[in-house]
């Protein structure tokens, strides 16, 4: 993908707060996606679903571009917060859900 500025599409943050949901397999991201689309809290979905260790439903607290791979930056930068991707993002990890909480 081209490089894109700092900040990305929206100015001005350097951290955002995010959750995330791991999956290995797109099917099962795509899984997680539709119980949240369907009303399942975020938070709940991840600490079902998630194969990574946050316990904590998914909570990674504050981030900032280089702590996060490029993919996964690009996605959660772009979002407004209390916005969630709205589809599965693929990075070496595997398929993240990403939740924005905070921006700074």
């Amino acid at each position: 993908s081209a490089p894109s500025g700092p900040g990305g599409a929206l100015k001005g943050a350097v951290a955002v707060k995010v959750r995330h949901i791991l999956c290995e397999k797109q099917s099962k991201a795509l899984e997680a996606l539709s119980l949240i689309q369907a009303g399942e809290p975020f938070d709940k979905v991840a600490r079902e679903v998630s194969e990574d260790k946050a316990r904590q439903g998914g909570d990674l607290g504050w981030k900032t571009r280089k702590e996060v791979v490029a993919s996964f930056a690009d996605a959660a930068f772009a979002l407004n917060v209390g916005e969630m991707t709205r589809q599965p993002v693929r990075t070496e990890f595997g398929y993240h859900l990403i939740l924005c909480e905070g921006r700074k």
